[in-house]
């Protein structure tokens, strides 16, 4: 059977992360949600997206497919179930499509001609970007589970203290020195080749993929991951860095989502907590404005490829941009727009040829190439985020 994972009406409520990606290529948990599915399916899929990120993510489509909504995590029962599917029927959770099965002779899809069976059983879904950091807990775990049953973990070295050995994973290659690891609350699952500085505190649930750093004395509290190649120091709670990405000194990052590619500088803050306690507003890409999210702690969204630079400050609930480039003093807007270069004493327009310029720089030390592929995704979202600069 051929599986294609598309985007559904979420994605424009997890921008600015799905500027640049699927909503099947967030990460959640340890794994991208693409690598959940493919994991239970024991199949490779294709994705329904964007028609500027098809270049880079594209779809396959057979004489019969079987589309499943990206943002629902998978489960060993909804598989079972999708698996079991014929042409024309169709697997919902409430009004909301998970999967049907379908051929590429339809052009259009009523449900109204499909069979509709609803999932009765409780599912994660992947509805906000707050829903990254505050549903990573039981992604982490239901990961955990899937990645480590089975198989044995490395022995943990000698000199690190533990809490919960069986709730620990630790893949071949990973180094820890002199370390802390509390798994009385959640799973730690520390990846391939992976690093743990000496004196750093870890509690779980906490993930970090292959060849992710914990520099010395770094304190994590979960829900927590860290996804392939992040480099981390300072405090850290509840928070998701997507691969690529650096919070490598002191300073604060909690209830928040990084995208790939960024880079925040020392001594870094945000507030995840406003002064009087009220429910924390994020920008709203579709409404041009702030809406309510429904929580208490929340902090920052940063999209890929942004910088900043020393001493950052980041207010409660901030939505910051692709490619932007942050410095001096004193708080940042709670939204900055795509492609701008500055501070709180104002902005300009961060133009492609010097994103492009860093970029490649930034991929190279990775051994990457920064293609024409990731350029056009650029220039398309430098195009699209233009109405939002008006400084």
């Amino acid at each position: 059977m051929n599986y294609i994972l598309f985007d559904g009406d979420v994605r424009n409520a997890l921008l600015p992360f799905t500027y640049t990606k699927p909503v099947a290529d967030i990460r959640i948990g340890i794994l991208t949600i693409r690598e959940k599915w493919e994991s239970y399916l024991g199949l490779t899929t294709t994705t329904i997206t964007e028609e500027y990120l098809e270049e880079k993510y594209p779809m396959v489509e057979m004489e019969e497919n079987i589309l499943i909504n990206a943002s629902f995590l998978p489960t060993k029962h909804l598989v079972e179930k999708i698996k079991e599917l014929s042409k024309n029927e169709a697997i919902f959770k409430g009004e909301d499509v998970i999967a049907f099965y379908t051929s590429d002779s339809q052009e259009e899809v009523n449900f109204d001609e499909y069979k509709q069976i609803e999932f009765e059983e409780d599912i994660l879904q992947v509805k906000n970007t707050w829903d990254i950091f505050s549903l990573n807990a039981e992604a982490l775990q239901q990961d955990f589970d899937l990645i480590t049953e089975g198989r044995a973990s490395q022995p943990i070295p000698e000199g690190t203290r533990y809490i919960n050995k069986e709730n620990i994973f630790i893949e071949e290659g990973a180094e820890i020195t002199f370390a802390t690891l509390n798994a009385s609350k959640g799973p730690i699952y520390i990846g391939k080749d992976a690093v743990i500085l000496e004196n750093s505190a870890v509690k779980g649930p906490f993930a970090m993929c292959e060849k992710a750093v914990l520099k010395m004395g770094t304190k994590i509290y979960g829900a927590t991951t860290l996804g392939p190649f992040c480099k981390v120091g300072g405090e850290v709670n509840n928070s998701v860095l997507f691969a690529y990405s650096s919070k490598g000194h002191d300073g604060y990052l909690g209830n928040s989502v990084i995208g790939e590619w960024c880079n925040l500088g020392a001594d870094t803050n945000n507030s995840n907590l406003k002064n009087n306690y009220a429910e924390v507003k994020l920008w709203n890409y579709d409404t041009g404005r702030f809406a309510k999210t429904g929580l208490q702690f929340c902090g920052l969204m940063m999209g890929d490829h942004s910088k900043c630079g020393i001493n950052s400050m980041f207010n409660t609930g901030t939505v910051i941009g692709v490619s932007t480039n942050l410095f001096g003093s004193g708080f940042f807007r709670n939204f900055v727009p795509s492609f701008s270069w500055g501070g709180a004493s104002g902005f300009t327009e961060y133009k492609t040829n010097k994103v492009f310029e860093v970029a490649e720089i930034v991929l190279k030390r990775k051994d990457i190439i920064f293609d024409e592929k990731e350029q056009k995704i650029l220039e398309y979202v430098f195009e699209e985020t233009k109405k939002y600069r008006n400084y």
